[in-house]
């Protein structure tokens, strides 16, 4: 299987989408920050000194999604449809689980959109309690779901 990336004398490229048909497209991505329980309980509270944690990460992983092709070199810009993200308050992790869909009708795919979003909400919680824990750990990060296009369905796990 070739890498799409590089052309023929192997020099990184934007690869050409303009042939593609334009289709409903789909991606799901995952990850999640571990913290110490007494963060969680700060987060769970919403007493976190910089406040609402979830709440600004959410809208910074809208934001991230929105900007994938400003930070990712060879990703094309994107009419995004929509982006949605979800954290949710683990104790088992003891963390923040992250979801992150986004939507688009176009000629590529949004898995680097998805990604986005999870990382820079995964970012944001950290920034937001690195006062109280600089120990956590951000992982997991992976698309879940992907559908639309020549290559259509992939499922983790499927």
């Amino acid at each position: 299987m070739a890498l799409t990336h590089f052309d023929s004398q192997g020099r990184a490229h934007m690869v050409d989408v303009s042939d593609k048909e334009i289709t409903s497209r789909v991606a799901v991505a995952e990850g999640w920050v571990r913290m110490l329980p007494e963060t969680l309980t700060l987060v769970q509270q919403g007493s976190a000194k910089k406040g609402d944690v979830l709440g600004v990460a959410r809208l910074a992983g809208i934001m991230g999604a929105k900007k994938t092709a400003d930070l990712i070199p060879l990703c094309h810009p994107l009419p995004i449809s929509k982006v949605a993200v979800e954290l949710e308050a683990d104790p088992a992790l003891p963390g923040v689980r992250i979801a992150a869909t986004v939507k688009t009708t176009g000629q590529t795919g949004v898995e680097m959109e998805a990604l986005t979003a999870v990382s820079t909400a995964a970012l944001t919680v950290y920034d937001m309690l690195k006062a109280v824990d600089r120990g956590m750990e951000m992982g997991g990060i992976r698309v879940i779901l992907k559908d639309g296009g020549k290559s259509g369905r992939f499922e983790a796990g499927a």
